[in-house]
């Protein structure tokens, strides 16, 4: 599921922050990475100049790893550059699919020397056009332990009840199946409310019975695979569905939330591709978005 991990660079040290993240995954996980750099330019000396920047990148990737793990285990990390040109999203999209990349790790912030492309619109016009699994590093808030204490020991899952919703649950059994992570899932709903319509209060308390029946379920799977699984039922108040994960992913200091980029919930006219919009430019962790199976990239 993850045998190959593409890692996008723009010559900045700000977009090398998804590096640490890449090498602990690609090490743990048996993955492959792969370093792109995308030039406006196709002059042979450009050319020259960019790959050798992503060789000392790859190379800098694996003494980092030795310090850690020790050099034998690092060496055997499998770290290819390669050098694009033209539009970088576009470039990196069509690259995912070509070399059949696992899971794209990006920055979300960074300015080029070069061609001066915010990295932060890039990630997003790439999350919104692949198919591929994309997980977004903040620069604000990068861990700098990440080799030390590993880069996911929390994730956070937060469902909506749908199986589109779901598609991200695969993905995260296989990381803290391999990674020993502890899993939070969690459900929001809305409050119950005493009302004079005795239908609707019937309805609101079935319906929150229904929600945690349902997160109960699909923490009950990950513990039969061996995985450290809890169940987290939030009400919306004040608030929106996109703030109560980021709140929950604050308390609890998870080091990744995972999530679906598609699906609609039960719990009104929400859809989940835009809660995932809302907790990718307000939260303040790594974030994995998991796009279902027949999701648009419109």
């Amino acid at each position: 599921m993850y045998e190959k991990i593409l890692v996008p660079l723009d010559g900045s040290g700000l977009a090398e922050v998804a590096l640490p993240y890449a090498e602990q995954l690609a090490r743990r996980l048996g993955s492959e990475i792969a370093l792109i750099y995308v030039s406006e330019s196709a002059e042979v000396p450009q050319h020259y100049i960019h790959r050798f920047y992503l060789q000392k990148i790859g190379e800098a990737t694996k003494e980092g790893a030795g310090r850690t793990v020790g050099k034998s285990v690092a060496k055997a990390i499998k770290i290819e550059p390669t050098v694009l040109v033209g539009h970088p999203a576009e470039e990196i999209v069509d690259y995912a699919d070509k070399e059949d990349i696992s899971l794209i790790v990006m920055a979300t912030h960074g300015r080029s020397g070069i061609r001066r492309w915010a990295l932060g619109s890039v990630a997003e016009k790439v999350v919104r056009a692949t198919r591929r699994p994309v997980a977004l590093i903040r620069v604000k808030g990068a861990r700098a332990d990440v080799r030390e204490k590993g880069a996911v020991n929390k994730v956070l899952v937060p469902l909506d009840g749908s199986k589109r919703g779901e598609a991200a649950i695969p993905y995260v059994e296989e990381l803290a199946s391999k990674l020993e992570a502890e899993v939070t899932l969690l459900q929001v709903v809305p409050p119950i409310y005493l009302t004079p319509d005795a239908e609707q209060f019937k309805w609101q308390e079935s319906f929150r019975l229904s929600a945690e029946d349902y997160i109960k379920k699909a923490a009950a799977q990950f513990k039969r695979k061996g995985i450290a699984a809890k169940v987290e039922l939030r009400e919306v108040t004040m608030g929106t569905v996109a703030e109560e994960i980021i709140k929950l992913a604050d308390e609890i200091c998870v080091d990744l939330v995972a999530m679906s980029t598609r699906g609609r919930s039960d719990v009104g006219p929400w859809a989940f591709g835009s809660v995932a919009d809302r907790v990718l430019r307000g939260g303040n962790t790594p974030i994995l978005l998991v796009r279902p199976p027949g999701g648009s990239t419109e």
